[in-house]
């Protein structure tokens, strides 16, 4: 298995460390080479050779830098050189392999460095502005996902995301603003938007004859628009009458329109007065090119002419066709694609068979919006559909065929597209969506085959219902024996930003299990989907925040779905997420397939980078509901700890509004006045003050006696505040302790030494800063404190082994480290080392503790950036790391992954007597009851 991402970025900060200063070309770079393939897990003398000797065509020999065969070619040069004559060089060295016959062996990638700068070039990109890459040698960490093939990682090529999407959907937003800013909203605005854009897709698309909309507008309506809106409802009558009924006077100009049929144009709509500004904006858009648009923009139309109130209230997000496609290949598209191949391959009766299979597909979109997930996996159906036509029939014999008929041929339709949405108009406009993506595909396989085919009058329809997906009976929109798929991106509402209706939904599905109020709304969906599953053997695939695969939520829904039977497929990690309407949504999701049983298929985990640059797929035996390779078990809450350790807990809790805590200045003004008060001033450390430095000052009152503290007006005038404050609040824990002003909410003040852990941290850090602190400090509740903790445990809670654990357990703060006692710390399974293993970690520990004297200025913060970390620091920390990792088992982890595995496994068999033991009880108790 390759590395996993995270240790290929510090193998690559460290090379890049060390190798700064270098420079000399024939003294350094074997071994600049060497060391740069095992940043990437690899030895360079198994896959790649030195001074590889070709010939050019005069016969001169000359010898390639690094030579890896059909991967590589690498040129290396002094520093300062030039790195464009060394990819010329390279050139020539492919140029020589050929003329040699060694096609086999040309390289898709050429890099050259002079130990300064880098760059890359794929020969295989597409796009000539993706092939090339230029950066320092001490950037790259942030460009090591270009290099994923070194690794063993699969590279992913995305499409990139057509702008002319972006313009279609500003167009429309600014017609949609006109007409608003004209009075014109509601019911009738959002229906009329929907019929033009039917419109003008249908006149570039050829379901209408072309131009025949933009020249109704330009030759029929007045230039000050006084007469469009009564021209437009005219219009829209004669599309919802069949032709054999239309008048037999009718304008030439309105009789030459189709009849479209369904219920797109059967109300009669209130269409506004127009003006000249309206007027405008309308042939705007009927100027732009409908035909190359994808109908996915829909999803951005509606998002524009919804309010931002409404878009959170509802949890409505558009997800791009970029991520869709995330989505859809992983769920069916990639295995559908490999069977046509096998197919393709066998005989034309298993085509025949494909393509049967292919038009009895039901997909099923429990939360679709305006149906921008159908829309794409609909085009993705009809385009494998096209290559089973392609191959039963040669276009030539098509064109020959007597009697043939295309449409015949077309059995993919969008009837075999569900979906359920609680906004009745997004519904309406997923059916157009459809409907027009159908024609699109009409029309390209019509140049395909010769054949034109157009499908008007709609025949076929998809079926979106307008209802709560959480209310809606699933099995009552399309039965669960006949799905197929579930998917789609539902609601992404946090527990603590829920309506009361909403929290009631999220309860009543997941039918009140413990922890059901921490669930964010979409977990909803799963529990959903669970319950449909067991009838049929369809998967599901659900884009969700991150929520659902990491911190305490993990340990509420999985369990749960686990005892339904429900195994994870597999599914893409941590990516940002991103929308293609006005107002676009920043979240952090994953994608997560699932369904009941064991699939037929491999199991892929899909990787990121921050920037949600795609670095790989691995395959894995099972897939935790950490989005690992482990087991079908989630981290639960645990109010001690798992093994022998001291416990833990939160700092102090004032709740004074302040009235006790200082800066600097503050205190010296304060003391300026009241200088008796002095001795009742600790140091106060929160999260920022320890990472920072930051200096602040508590005035501690609470064990003041009575007598002293009467003598300190200004101090009692704070008591008084707080009192008051503590008093007013419409808090009643707050009230009760109004009466004890001068003591803390929650204390938390350990005798002796104690260690300290930051709630929130970054996740740029390699580990959460930890230390020690003593008696004479306080410490605020955005810390946790370790009491009786020796060097012993401050070695491993700051070790690669523990940060293995808490990147994959712990909670999110964006996508910064949020700390748990209960989640994380009790359940962190750790070692039962030798006495000798334990005094290593000991000893190793103080060398941390020891480089961080080395460099009194900086803070903790300064010292755990890791491009700013100290090289003395970095390396106790490998010193430390290794200590620890020799307590869990003799052999190295190899990287993080391996880490988390390990520790996951010993965190199985720490708990499975505990387990064995609660249902062994809960039997005792069921069988009683019978009795």
């Amino acid at each position: 298995m390759p590395l996993s991402w995270n240790e290929i970025r510090q193998r690559a900060i460290t090379f890049s460390r060390d190798w700064a200063d270098a420079s000399k070309e024939n003294a350094e770079a074997q071994t600049f080479w060497n060391q740069f393939f095992e940043v990437f897990g690899r030895e360079r003398r198994v896959v790649a050779n030195f001074e590889q000797a070709v010939k050019s065509v005069s016969g001169s020999a000359h010898r390639i830098d690094v030579f890896w065969a059909s991967k590589m070619i690498a040129e290396h040069k002094s520093r300062g050189e030039d790195l464009a004559k060394a990819h010329t060089q390279a050139v020539g060295y492919i140029t020589e392999l050929v003329n040699e016959g060694r096609d086999s062996e040309v390289p898709q990638y050429i890099i050259v460095s002079d130990f300064e700068f880098m760059a890359i070039h794929d020969l295989d990109a597409d796009d000539p502005q993706d092939a090339s890459f230029r950066f320092p040698i001490a950037e790259l960490h942030q460009y090591m996902q270009l290099f994923g093939f070194i690794a063993g990682y699969e590279t992913q090529k995305l499409d990139p995301e057509d702008p002319a999407n972006i313009k279609a959907a500003e167009l429309l937003a600014k017609l949609h603003d006109s007409l608003e800013d004209g009075g014109y909203t509601g019911h009738d605005l959002q229906r009329f938007m929907v019929r033009v854009l039917f419109c003008l897709f249908a006149e570039d698309t050829e379901a209408f004859d072309p131009g025949i909309f933009t020249a109704f507008i330009g030759n029929h309506t007045a230039k000050d628009g006084s007469n469009l809106g009564a021209q437009l409802a005219h219009l829209f009558q004669v599309l919802n009458t069949p032709k054999e009924k239309r008048p037999a006077n009718l304008n030439d100009d309105l009789a030459i329109f189709p009849y479209v049929n369904g219920d797109l144009f059967a109300e009669q709509l209130n269409i506004t007065a127009f003006d000249c500004t309206m007027r405008e904006a309308l042939l705007k858009c009927c100027g732009f090119q409908w035909n190359t648009i994808s109908p996915a923009i829909f999803g951005s139309l509606f998002q524009s002419i919804m309010d931002a109130r409404e878009r959170r209230q509802i949890g409505a997000h558009y997800t791009s066709e970029r991520d869709i496609l995330k989505l859809i290949r992983c769920l069916f598209l990639d295995s559908l694609t490999a069977d046509f191949e096998k197919a393709r391959k066998t005989s034309k009766p298993e085509l025949r068979r494909f393509h049967e299979r292919l038009a009895s597909l039901k997909f099923l979109d429990p939360a679709c919006g305006c149906g921008n997930f159908l829309v794409i996996a609909f085009r993705e159906l009809r385009e494998l559909e096209i290559k089973v036509l392609e191959a039963l029939y040669p276009q030539q014999g098509l064109q020959t065929r007597l009697g043939f008929d295309l449409a015949d041929e077309l059995k993919v339709q969008v009837s075999q597209m569900h979906g359920i949405e609680i906004e009745e108009w997004p519904a309406r406009i997923a059916e157009v969506a459809l409907w027009i993506l159908d024609h699109q595909m009409n029309i390209k396989v019509s140049a395909k085959f010769g054949q034109f085919v157009v499908k008007l009058p709609l025949r076929h329809s998809p079926h979106i219902v307008h209802g709560n997906a959480l209310e809606t009976d699933w099995r009552e929109v399309l039965p669960p024996e006949k799905c197929s798929y579930i998917m789609g991106n539902p609601p992404f509402i946090g527990s603590k930003y829920q309506t009361k209706e909403q929290r009631a939904e999220v309860r009543d599905v997941w039918g009140g299990i413990k922890g059901v109020g921490t669930l964010d709304y979409v977990s909803a969906w799963y529990a959903k989907t669970a319950d449909y599953l067991p009838n049929n053997t369809a998967r599901a695939a659900l884009v969700s925040t991150n929520s659902i695969t990491q911190g305490e939520q993990v340990g509420v829904i999985w369990p749960e779905l686990f005892r339904q039977g429900i195994k994870i497929d597999g599914g893409h990690r941590t990516f940002p997420w991103t929308s293609e309407a006005r107002g676009k949504a920043h979240v952090h999701v994953v994608i997560v397939g699932f369904g009941h049983g064991e699939p037929t298929f491999d199991k892929r985990i899909y990787d990121y980078g921050p920037k949600g640059e795609p670095l790989g797929v691995t395959v894995v035996q099972n897939v935790s509901p950490y989005l690992t390779d482990g087991a079908d078990k989630a981290v639960s809450t645990r109010s001690k700890p798992l093994c022998k350790v001291p416990g833990i807990g939160i700092g102090n809790k004032p709740i004074d509004g302040g009235n006790y805590l200082f800066t600097l200045e503050e205190k010296a003004n304060f003391i300026a006045v009241e200088p008796e008060a002095e001795p009742f001033f600790k140091r106060w450390y929160g999260s920022q003050e320890f990472l920072q430095g930051i200096e602040r000052w508590c005035l501690w009152l609470g064990d003041v006696p009575p007598d002293k503290l009467r003598k300190l007006p200004h101090a009692l005038e704070r008591v008084e505040n707080v009192r008051k404050l503590r008093k007013e609040s419409k808090s009643k824990p707050t009230n009760d302790i109004a009466n004890t002003p001068t003591r803390f909410h929650v204390e938390n003040m350990p005798k002796g030494n104690f260690l300290v852990i930051p709630k929130v941290s970054s996740e740029r850090r390699d580990y959460i800063p930890i230390g020690f602190m003593d008696s004479s400090i306080l410490a605020s509740d955005l810390v946790f404190l370790i009491p009786n903790a020796t060097p012993y445990h401050f070695g491993v809670l700051h070790s690669a082994m523990h940060m293995a654990w808490v990147k994959q357990v712990c909670g999110r703060l964006e996508s910064r480290y949020r700390y748990s006692a209960k989640l994380v710390y009790n359940n962190f399974p750790w070692p039962e080392p030798t006495d000798k293993q334990k005094q290593a970690v000991e000893s190793a520990a103080q060398g941390v503790l020891d480089a961080r004297k080395n460099h009194p200025d900086a803070t903790l913060a300064d010292l755990y950036d890791p491009l700013t970390m100290p090289a003395d620091l970095a390396k106790a920390h490998a010193t430390l790391d290794r200590a620890v990792d020799r307590c869990y088992r003799k052999q190295p982890f190899p990287d993080e992954r391996r880490r988390f595995e390990h520790l996951f496994t010993l965190y199985e068999q720490l708990t499975a007597p505990l387990t064995a033991k609660t249902s062994n009880k809960q039997g005792r108790r069921k069988k009683k009851v019978e009795m």
